[in-house]
């Protein structure tokens, strides 16, 4: 979907900063916590980790939820909304219970039914996301593709600042796990996967500072540049 975590090559979020060589992992100790909640509320949800439904989460979160509240706070509050989605927990209750932690009184809502048909089919095939793809790859080493130029209602991987353009297949990859239909529980159907090297040019423009950008992409990304 063309939500706000679908921003890269988008202006008016200023110069990046990389991290620092001796940066730790966690800051501060609520952080480390956040990121075994933010697993392990991915697993209650789903029936089992899905990186692909986890990221479908984040990027349906508000501009708050996602920007104002630092990284790890972007993961607390996707851990909410997969626990509510799929009914382990009633909106609200987060809340309530913080207040009431911390001296109030309000009501609690109660604990929802299920929801069964939330991740119908979550179980992985095997292990990990790499898998056997029956079909021989449709591109090959050299040649030019196009991109896809469509709007996803869903989850994707195909970045909106790549679409439409023009780009070279530098590498086929291992098959691999279609995050589109993945994070929806509609089905891993595999995919080979390319990395297509695009000109800074072709997508920015002229003016582009001049450099080579690599992007893997699944094979119903692209489209033969004929």
């Amino acid at each position: 979907m063309d939500g706000l975590a679908d921003m890269g090559g988008t202006p008016g979020w200023g110069p990046l900063h990389p991290p620092k060589r001796d940066e730790p992992v966690f800051a501060e100790p609520w952080q480390g916590r956040a990121f075994a909640l933010a697993l392990l509320s991915s697993r209650i949800a789903c029936g089992g980790y899905n990186a692909d439904a986890f990221r479908h989460a984040l990027e349906r979160l508000d501009r708050t939820a996602y920007l104002d509240e630092g990284y790890y706070g972007r993961w607390l509050n996707c851990a909410e909304l997969m626990l509510t989605d799929s009914a382990t927990l009633a909106p609200g209750a987060i809340d309530a219970r913080a207040r009431n932690l911390d001296g109030g009184q309000v009501d609690e809502p109660p604990v929802p039914e299920p929801r069964p048909d939330y991740a119908p089919t979550a179980a992985p095939i095997g292990s990990g996301s790499l898998r056997p793809v029956d079909t021989p790859p449709v591109f090959a080493v050299g040649e030019r593709v196009w991109t896809r130029s469509v709007s996803v209602p869903g989850h994707t991987r195909l970045p909106a600042y790549v679409r439409g353009h023009v780009g070279v297949v530098e590498r086929i990859q291992p098959g691999h796990v279609l995050p589109d239909t993945n994070a929806h529980f509609l089905g891993e159907n595999p995919q080979h996967v390319y990395s297509v090297r695009f000109d800074s040019r072709e997508l920015w423009g002229a003016d582009a500072e001049p450099f080579a950008l690599t992007i893997e992409m699944f094979e119903s990304y692209l489209e033969t540049n004929s």
